[in-house]
């Protein structure tokens, strides 16, 4: 009774079922998924941008032959966001600005000392020398090479 008739789990699932690569959602089609397709009812509007960072339940992924071929219905329109000028991986900067953002969200003391010793605006807060503009919790820094 202690032993389970299925086995052991390792051999209720076999490895090469479950692939990190997300697939074409359309039917019978196993290719990789290169893009995402959006419909907004409101506007009937088809909108097919990069392929998303997440899986979502109302968007379909598609393989680069069925984005490229993709129509809408009468009076629907399709927009089109891909951009094949655009590296398809994050940029250097995009990383470092990345791992700033990370860096400064590790240090809560600093953060909550320098709000409140400012005021209301926390301007006792020290600027960044490399630092050059701010809108919310974004920053524009200036390049080491400058």
């Amino acid at each position: 009774m202690g032993e389970s008739r299925r086995g052991p789990l390792k051999s209720a699932v076999p490895s090469n079922v479950v692939s990190p690569v997300r697939r074409c959602s359309r039917t019978a089609c196993g290719r990789p998924a290169v893009a995402t397709l959006t419909y907004v009812y409101a506007d009937s509007t088809a909108v097919l941008g990069p392929l998303a960072t997440y899986a979502e339940p109302h968007c379909y992924d598609l393989c680069a032959e069925h984005s490229e071929r993709l129509t809408a219905p009468r009076g629907w329109e399709v927009v089109r966001l891909l951009d094949s000028s655009a590296p398809a991986r994050p940029s250097g900067d995009d990383l470092e600005a990345l791992a700033n953002a990370v860096r400064e969200a590790a240090r809560p003391q600093e953060r909550a000392a320098g709000a409140g010793g400012g005021g209301a605006g926390g301007g006792a807060r020290t600027a960044d020398p490399m630092e050059v503009a701010r809108r919310g919790h974004l920053r524009v820094l200036r390049s080491p090479d400058n």
